[in-house]
């Protein structure tokens, strides 16, 4: 009769830690800044059908990097989850905070149970306040831990290094064009002998949430010609 294989607890979540933050790496980052009228979102992407900014209700935003098809199951769930306590509660009811805890019980149960691949994701879920102070970031890893972010979030790709771009240039009273360029100067950073990238628009992927927006809804995309015009002012 075989015995059965052993692995201590501590060594087990070191190796789902490890195997989550190798599929993360992989994948191109995202930047969450908040600027002058609102939070943008920013993402090096390449693809006009597969999304990594999306809404999640009237003044909530999602971005994500890792495995799309995981990040796509939770964006969805995040979506339903507030949809129905909108409708059986009041719109006013449904915040960033509660999606959030709601994102890393998911996370964290998956992380744990030995079962199963925990998620090679990292999100973050950002609310727009009625004024900046109320403006909240969420990031999220793929363990359920949740940073509440001051003024912005960096995730995916060569995370320390981009992060560090933003966090010398970021000018929360700044307007969007300002903020965009720092955001696409970061995603462009590289530490290869051939020095930092140039991102173009059809490389970017870009949204906000505008607090200006004479709508319930505040999530709105840039176009690329919109992107364009402000990589080139």
């Amino acid at each position: 009769m075989s015995m059965p294989f052993y692995v201590a607890p501590e060594q087990q979540m070191k190796d789902r830690s490890d195997f989550a933050r190798k599929g993360i790496s992989r994948g191109r980052a995202v930047v969450v800044l908040r600027y002058r009228d609102g939070i943008c979102f920013v993402a090096e992407n390449r693809s006009l059908a597969l999304h990594k900014i999306s809404e999640i209700y009237d003044r909530i935003g999602f971005a994500a990097v890792g495995r799309y098809n995981e990040f796509e199951q939770l964006r969805i769930a995040g979506i339903q989850q507030a949809d129905m306590r909108g409708y059986a509660y009041d719109r006013s009811d449904v915040t960033g905070r509660m999606l959030a805890n709601a994102y890393a019980q998911l996370l964290g149960s998956s992380f744990s149970n030995g079962t199963e691949k925990p998620f090679e994701v990292e999100l973050v879920v950002a609310e727009l306040g009625d004024a900046p102070a109320g403006d909240q970031i969420y990031r999220l890893t793929y363990d359920g831990s949740v940073a509440d972010e001051e003024n912005f979030a960096a995730m995916g790709g060569a995370t320390e290094l981009i992060a560090d771009v933003v966090r010398r240039g970021i000018d929360p009273t700044a307007p969007l064009a300002d903020a965009v360029r720092l955001a696409v100067r970061a995603l462009g950073a590289d530490t290869s002998p051939s020095g930092p990238r140039t991102l173009g628009p059809e490389t970017l992927e870009v949204a906000v949430l505008d607090r200006v927006r004479p709508r319930p809804r505040k999530f709105r995309r840039l176009t690329r010609a919109q992107l364009a015009e402000v990589l080139n002012a």
